[in-house]
């Protein structure tokens, strides 16, 4: 994976030409949802502010809700892709576990308006791109809780408290994220990980 790859997706200009189309429509979608609101944010007002046409956006994406989807979808895609990286990793299961546990704090606080700004807007979707969205969230979920299982099975984690649970209890923490944290305060992204990783081995510590 380059370093492209693992680059908050939200850097740049929304003017700055140099960036292919999509990059700069989602660049200013994603800073017009942050400041004004989704429903509060017209297409006109995206176009203009990306230096394209309406025409290059439904070229692109269908709809404003479609930007949206996408504004998302993108941040849980990479995150997909990385857990798949780790969950095949040839390392103990714990060693797997802690760098996906840490992984999803980090990818999430290094995009962290894309992520505030779905879960605040997500009822607008349509349900079709809702369900999407879910299941695909749930794929991710399921991924992770299958690494809990694993250390449970080996012995390696306590079984004592349910691995849904073990999951619940991490990504209530992560989604909480846009909550308080705030770039430039105590704490680096890759410190918060480091300390709610560190928290969830120890609830498995048997």
């Amino acid at each position: 994976m380059t370093s492209a790859d693992t680059a908050p997706l939200t850097g740049g200009a929304a003017g700055d030409d140099a960036r292919p189309v999509p990059q700069r429509l989602l660049a200013a979608a994603t800073r017009l949802f942050a400041d004004r609101g989704y429903d509060r944010t017209s297409v006109q007002e995206i176009v203009e502010a990306a230096g394209v046409t309406k025409g290059a956006l439904y070229h692109y994406f269908g709809s404003k809700d479609d930007l949206l989807h996408e504004v998302y979808g993108r941040v849980l895609r990479l995150q997909q892709e990385r857990l798949d990286a780790f969950a095949k990793a040839d390392a103990p299961v714990e060693r797997r576990l802690r760098d996906a546990a840490a992984d999803v704090v980090v990818t999430t606080l290094e995009n962290l308006d894309d992520t505030k700004i779905f879960f605040r807007s997500m009822h607008h979707l349509g349900p079709e791109k809702l369900a999407q969205v879910r299941a695909e969230r749930r794929r991710y979920h399921e991924r992770f809780r299958a690494l809990v299982e694993e250390g449970q099975r080996a012995g390696v984690f306590t079984a004592a408290t349910p691995a849904d649970l073990v999951v619940d209890y991490h990504f209530g923490s992560v989604h909480h994220l846009g909550s308080w944290y705030h770039a430039g305060g105590a704490l680096g992204p890759h410190e918060v990980a480091d300390h709610l990783a560190d928290m969830l081995l120890r609830v498995l510590r048997p």
